[in-house]
């Protein structure tokens, strides 16, 4: 059975079969070549703009995750591309809560992953997330005409994963980590043609199953305060066919209301760009399974502002500025503590007078401060230690 894009409708699809080319003049004899080509071209087909039917966006997450679009996290190792993956994957098969607080509609997750064991990483993962796990399947293996299994193969086998979905009924989320294992081996991943071409299975899998699709993707190395999509690794590709596109991030930022890492919007061509959350990952033992221990993603306020200056504000740049920064803490210090031991309330007061944030003052201070507690209810003491004390005393 033959498909065709979803907004023309069965009746308009009849009416464009039964359509064909205007008659054609008959050509002089000067004109034989192009008579030929002409006779070899494709017919083309067009509908007017009057017969398309509107649509709206099919929304999972409203502004962030919609039904038959392609989704993209990108991001620096460690930052936590996948467990973020797998937690809009816990709430979408709990009907649990978005970052933002709106409800979730349930639905059945896929997975795929190259890079992570289910067994020992991702099902923990999960369990700590408060996923439905009895909706989250893991696509492991292909079974070849001869009936042997072989792993699978997502550059080839996204055509049997549809028929699979099918069969699953109710699937709204497929993750693919990572998205450029959908290039078959012979494609270039930093050439756009061949990237497009590459990705196209994996479109027309989301469009067909009518799902969110979320590709996971690495950034290139030394990129920091570039646009952020042609910092994505790979062809422009990679940041232009996602709809929407999401960067996880470690945050630098100073100040003592900073959240530990940020996802920004970077990108989105069906809803506003800009704007995201802060979150910090978790460790913790599985209340199941006390002996393994699982991390989550604690989602944190919402952040405003475009995602270039969200990020400018995390990845600083200013190598300079940060060692100035560190170096007048560090002299703040050992000036305010060198007749002795002081309460942190007072220095943290005159740390604030001075420009100081709290946040420089405690990363540039660890190593030369000694901090105790004045009894179960008391305050906090800090002393400069004892080789930086008599350096300056």
């Amino acid at each position: 059975m033959v498909e065709h894009p979803t907004y023309f409708t069965d009746e308009q699809w009849e009416e464009i079969r039964r359509t064909k080319v205007a008659e054609r003049e008959p050509l002089g004899n000067g004109h034989d070549a192009s008579a030929k080509a002409s006779a070899s071209a494709s017919e083309i087909i067009t509908i007017r703009a009057s017969d398309i039917k509107p649509l709206r966006i099919d929304w999972r997450w409203r502004g962030w995750l919609a039904n038959g679009k392609l989704h993209l996290i990108a991001g620096v190792p460690e930052a936590g591309k996948t467990t973020i993956a797998l937690s809009f994957a816990a709430v979408e098969s709990a009907g649990d809560i978005w970052p933002d607080g709106t409800k979730a509609r349930q639905g059945n997750v896929l997975i795929w992953t190259s890079e992570d064991d289910p067994a020992d990483t991702l099902v923990p993962r999960l369990m700590r997330m408060g996923a439905n796990l009895d909706r989250i399947h893991f696509v492991r293996q292909a079974r070849q005409p001869n009936g042997k299994p072989r792993p699978f193969n997502p550059a080839i086998d996204l055509p049997g994963l549809k028929i699979r979905a099918g069969e699953i009924g109710g699937v709204t989320m497929l993750i693919v980590d990572p998205v450029v294992a959908v290039l078959p081996g012979n494609r270039d991943s930093h050439k756009a043609a061949e990237t497009r071409n590459g990705l196209q299975p994996l479109l027309d899998f989301t469009e067909a199953v009518k799902c969110v699709t979320i590709g996971i993707a690495h950034l290139t190395k030394g990129t920091a305060g570039k646009d952020p999509l042609e910092r994505v690794n790979g062809s422009g590709s990679f940041g232009q066919l996602p709809r929407v596109v999401l960067f996880a991030a470690k945050n630098d930022a100073e100040g003592d209301d900073q959240p530990e890492r940020i996802m920004v919007r970077v990108k989105s061509n069906i809803g506003p760009s800009g704007g995201g959350f802060g979150y910090h990952i978790d460790a913790a033992p599985l209340m199941e399974c006390p002996d393994i221990e699982a991390t989550r993603i604690v989602w944190e306020e919402a952040l405003e502002g475009t995602a270039r200056a969200l990020l400018a504000e995390a990845e600083p740049q200013d190598e300079d500025s940060k060692g100035a920064k560190q170096t007048q803490a560090e002299r703040f210090i050992t000036a305010t503590l060198a007749a002795g031991e002081l309460p942190q309330k007072d220095i943290e007061d005159k740390a604030k007078a001075e420009g100081i944030s709290m946040w420089t003052l405690r990363r540039s201070t660890k190593d030369i401060v000694v901090k105790r507690k004045e009894g179960m209810d008391g305050g906090w003491f800090w002393r400069l230690k004892e080789p930086y004390h008599l350096r300056r005393g």
